[in-house]
């Protein structure tokens, strides 16, 4: 373990594992166990304790996913540093701050847009509301008054493979988790309900199933996605209900479904009576597939944001029924939160009913673009996975580097970035891989000076022997 620490459960109320967890966060933050120190493995740990592995297993989670563990497969659960104590880069200000003290300093946790004339877009569209009647501003919000929005959402995917489309479809949500979210709770009715998702996931997949007491099982990939067969075994295994995927952009490999793998797996989900919810949201440029709603438009449900394309700033998403299900959805919705604030909803109308709108969208991905060859000029000569409409690239690391030990070392030089580590299941097993998303926020030469120190790191693998 690296320090002698005896913990103690005595006089602590609450469930087994929270009390676990209490312990365990009180002696990091008194010091007693120190940043990088390794927990004692957790049937290790329940012996001492004498409570159920299980227990001890849902404390490291919880506590992994704060941010104050983490788990390195094949190593074991240390102390996290603290600078890397955060669940999402998309609540942190203190990297955002960070990065305006420090030059050298740049976060490449999530994608950062770049503004290509969307603040002033969204300045304008502020503007109009705030001019608005005063009515928008008194009243709660109701489908009818929603029913303007819904139109422009649909006039925003004109084009896309996405099936049987109405109006009355679209769910508006507050981003892509939301709507994850929101579908996840109208579609789970078991007392103990099972999610399947890719070995290898979107984290939010996993936050919203803890959430709502759901299971979550991994299913094997390879380099086209979802493999049907463990697909089905999983399914036999499991009694899942739902099956949460990214098939157009897996988060994190950036891999593509095949149009033959997803007729594949529909017939596989459909057999079973599986509902297929799909991601859509790392999507930034057109589908080069149709669709699982496109073809299975009876048991799909599908999300998407304008987060990646315009602004993640306004929280907004879409979330798309099932032919037959779009009341279901709406209820869930509305029993939820409502809906969105009416003059959010009017801001996101006015947006994406402004013809000039696809054209910032188109602008937003030619300058990503930008980033992203930037990092293939720097680290094409390494394992890598990369598209030019895809805002972060995936690095497969070369022999000598494990992903924890290179994110440490990336942040040593000033550069945050993820490990595969964070994507896997706890129990499941991560490629020595990392995460680089592009951050628009810096300039393309600070940007380039970021890889930079990446590259010599990656040329530069470390030669100690652990013993």
């Amino acid at each position: 373990m690296g320090t002698i620490w005896s913990p103690d459960l005595d006089g602590k109320s609450g469930p087994k594992y929270q009390r676990v967890a209490d312990t365990i966060r009180a002696a990091v933050d008194d010091g007693i166990l120190q940043c990088g120190t390794k927990l004692p493995p957790v049937r290790e740990l329940a012996y001492q304790l004498r409570i159920t592995p299980g227990t001890v297993a849902r404390a490291y989670t919880l506590l992994t996913d704060e941010g104050l563990l983490q788990a390195e497969v094949g190593r074991g659960t240390f102390v996290a540093e603290k600078q890397n104590r955060v669940m999402d880069d998309v609540w942190s200000r203190e990297l955002h701050l960070q990065e305006a003290k420090d030059p050298h300093h740049v976060s490449l946790f999530s994608p950062r847009m770049v503004d290509v004339g969307q603040v002033s877009a969204l300045r304008e569209a502020m503007d109009k509301v705030s001019r608005a009647d005063p009515l928008l501003f008194l009243n709660y919000p109701t489908r009818d008054a929603y029913l303007p929005v819904r139109q422009a959402v649909l006039q925003w995917l004109e084009g896309h493979a996405l099936g049987p489309l109405g109006e009355a479809d679209v769910v508006l949500t507050h981003g892509g988790q939301n709507g994850i979210l929101t579908v996840l709770q109208t579609l789970l009715r078991d007392p103990q309900p099972v999610i399947l998702v890719e070995d290898l996931s979107y984290a939010g997949f996993r936050r919203a199933a803890e959430l709502l007491r759901a299971k979550v099982v991994g299913v094997a990939m390879d380099e086209q996605g979802i493999v049907p067969d463990s697909l089905e075994l999983a399914i036999r295994k499991s009694g899942a209900q739902v099956l949460c995927t990214s098939p157009e952009v897996h988060n994190p490999t950036g891999l593509f479904t095949p149009l033959k793998r997803r007729q594949e797996i529909v017939e596989v989900a459909r057999r079973h009576g599986v509902q297929i919810v799909e991601d859509d949201c790392y999507r930034m440029g057109e589908a080069k597939a149709p669709s699982y709603r496109a073809l299975a438009p009876d048991m799909t449900w599908h999300v998407f944001s304008i987060s990646k394309n315009l602004t993640p700033a306004l929280r907004v998403g879409f979330a798309l029924a099932p032919t037959g299900r779009s009341q279901d959805l709406r209820r869930a919705a509305e029993y939820s939160y409502f809906g969105l604030a009416q003059p959010l909803a009017e801001v996101t109308r006015i947006l994406l009913s402004d013809p000039r709108t696809k054209e910032l969208a188109r602008e937003v991905r030619k300058e990503m673009a930008k980033y992203v060859r930037v990092a293939v000029n720097t680290l094409g000569g390494f394992e890598l996975v990369w598209n030019d409409e895809v805002p972060f690239l995936w690095l497969k690391l070369p022999a000598g580097w494990r992903s924890a030990a290179f994110t440490r070392a990336a942040e040593a030089k000033g550069v945050q970035i993820r490990s595969a580590d964070e994507f896997a299941l706890r129990d499941g097993r991560a490629p020595n891989a990392v995460r680089i998303c592009v951050n628009g926020h810096v300039s393309l030469k600070r940007f380039e000076e970021a890889m930079q120190r990446l590259r010599a790191l990656l040329d530069n693998p470390p030669e100690q022997i652990s013993v």
